[in-house]
């Protein structure tokens, strides 16, 4: 035994204790494959129906009594491109609480001329 710790670089009492260790856990390290787990990750994305990123999936499976580091999640998720929907935010594009002066309204809504070329609209368009 210690020419097999000097050989290895370790001492009597290092290799008994990590042996100790190793007998005393009957579970292997990582429980759950990357596989397995992507599995899990996809089921609770889609029960979300997609509106779920990694924190919320991360606590989802937590809940569901997966341990799991949210790293690891948040790895496998970037890994597999899975995303969270994003929501637009809605953006206001008319303040009519003003002090400028309103444009008069010719027309009175009436879009029909009796002639060509008697009245002309136009559109706006927002780009952003």
């Amino acid at each position: 035994m210690s020419l097999t710790c000097q050989v290895l670089g370790v001492s009597p009492s290092g290799y008994h204790a990590r042996k100790a260790r190793d007998v005393d856990t009957d579970r292997p390290r990582r429980r759950i494959s990357n596989d397995a787990l992507l599995v899990h990750i996809k089921a609770v994305h889609a029960e979300s129906k997609g509106e779920y990123g990694w924190p919320r999936v991360w606590k989802q499976l937590l809940a569901q009594g997966i341990r799991v580091s949210k790293d690891r999640v948040q790895r496998l998720m970037k890994l597999h491109g899975i995303k969270a929907k994003t929501k637009r935010r809605f953006k206001v594009t008319t303040d009519s609480n003003h002090s400028l002066p309103v444009a008069p309204d010719l027309l009175q809504r009436d879009f029909s001329p009796a002639r060509p070329d008697q009245v002309w609209t136009t559109d706006i368009t927002y780009i952003w």
